[in-house]
């Protein structure tokens, strides 16, 4: 947690740079410096592929979406549909790339030059489309510095995220089959109470023949009152 600190703490102060030394770099650094550093940031916090690989990625939508930017100029018209084409162009390049390189420029590095590009260029754009070629290499420098700044300030913390993140998984895996393990005992304990319970009770064993002879065998019932003589008395 330290390092993410202090990590922070660089590039927030980065970021203040930057705009103090709008002077020297240009005014345009003051309104995309909190762009520029938080994509920058991003950028080196991910731990998806080696740092320049993602950098590159970066790179590869940036240009894509300043190319996108001088299609609108040039060919498209400034309406919702030209728009439209042109960032369906963009998004299609930037997964081309990654399609092309097999991953190795990961596709949400490119998406995000390409929204670094777009935050930091669509106002003035808007404002001038004709001046494409005086505006747009301002806009891109400023961005372009502000998130190396950024990247700067992060790109070390990336293998210290990935190795906490390894460990997360490492331990959730650990509690998961210990909770699975007790469960086990648990039923294992349960079921021969369980079975003890709901047993049958035993029946009742048959009469030996020896019980048998034993017993007295059943005689003919006595009458109780005396059978009628016809034949009288002498």
């Amino acid at each position: 947690m330290t390092r993410h600190v202090l990590a922070g703490i660089a590039l927030a102060a980065l970021a203040a740079l930057t705009v103090l030394l709008s002077g020297l770099l240009g005014p345009e650094v003051q309104g995309v410096a909190l762009l520029g550093a938080a994509l920058g940031g991003a950028l080196g916090l991910v731990p998806d592929r080696s740092p320049g690989a993602r950098v590159g990625g970066f790179v590869a939508g940036f240009v894509a979406a300043w190319l996108g930017y001088g299609l609108r100029a040039a060919v498209l018209p400034d309406s919702p549909g030209g728009r439209a084409v042109a960032v369906l162009v963009v998004v299609l390049v930037c997964l081309a790339i990654a399609v092309g390189t097999r991953g190795r420029l990961p596709l949400w590095s490119t998406l995000l030059g390409a929204a670094a590009m777009a935050g930091s260029y669509e106002y003035p754009y808007a404002a001038d489309p004709s001046g494409f070629l005086t505006t747009s290499p301002v806009s891109a420098t400023a961005v372009l510095v502000t998130a190396a700044a950024g990247f700067v300030a992060t790109s070390l913390l990336g293998p210290v995220v990935q190795q906490q993140r390894t460990d997360e998984a490492l331990l959730d895996d650990a509690r998961r089959q210990v909770e699975a393990e007790r469960a086990g005992a648990e039923r294992a304990a349960l079921a021969p109470a369980t079975a003890t319970a709901t047993a049958p009770a035993p029946a009742p064993a048959p009469a030996t023949a020896s019980r048998q002879a034993a017993a007295p065998p059943a005689t003919a019932a006595t009458p109780i009152y005396r059978p009628f003589d016809a034949a009288p008395e002498a």
